[in-house]
């Protein structure tokens, strides 16, 4: 696999870096008090049908800690798969002009799919919990509010185009 160690480890700091970003935004998520009455954009003479119950609310949290467990997982697994991969290259194995490394390539891969997946099923997560936001802030989906389609259809399309080629090109590194 000459080479092809660099080439993972930037996949990998790839991977931690953007999962400390959405990392970054749950936790600004999760400061917000969906509760706060003056904390919203629906106003007062919309039907009591478009005001979101106590569920949406707590759907938000949820999906705000589910989000943030499935990046924490994604970045420890890419993590240690890094630090494995800098054990093996370090001196007392190999001399320090040596560029081939024994890496087990099986379970490089699948540690890189583990971590894909835990980093997709992080952004699922995030996507949901956005949706319960603009639900809060505009209404329910239900209601139909045009300002509520017309924030979580775009976001919706977006991240499952996104996560598809994400998935793709997952999958395709792992077949290689």
């Amino acid at each position: 696999m000459p080479g092809g160690t660099a080439i993972h480890l930037t996949a990998l700091d790839g991977i931690v870096n953007v999962n400390s970003l959405f990392t970054l935004a749950v936790f600004i998520g999760l400061t917000w008090n969906p509760s706060d009455p003056e904390n919203t954009l629906i106003e007062a003479d919309d039907p009591i049908a478009c005001r979101p119950g106590p569920s949406v609310a707590e759907d938000l949290v949820s999906f705000h800690v589910y989000s943030f467990s499935s990046f924490l997982f994604s970045s420890l697994v890419a993590l240690g798969l890094k630090q494995a991969i800098r054990i093996t290259r370090s001196p007392s194995y190999h001399r320090p002009a040596e560029i081939l490394v024994r890496v087990n390539s099986t379970l490089l891969r699948i540690g890189m799919l583990v971590s894909g997946v835990g980093s997709a099923a992080g952004c699922v997560f995030l996507m949901l919990a956005l949706i319960n936001v603009v639900q809060i802030k505009l209404g329910t989906l239900a209601c139909g509010s045009f300002n509520t389609l017309a924030a979580v259809v775009p976001l919706v399309i977006f991240v499952s185009v996104a996560l598809l080629i994400y998935v793709c090109t997952v999958l395709y590194a792992f077949t290689r």
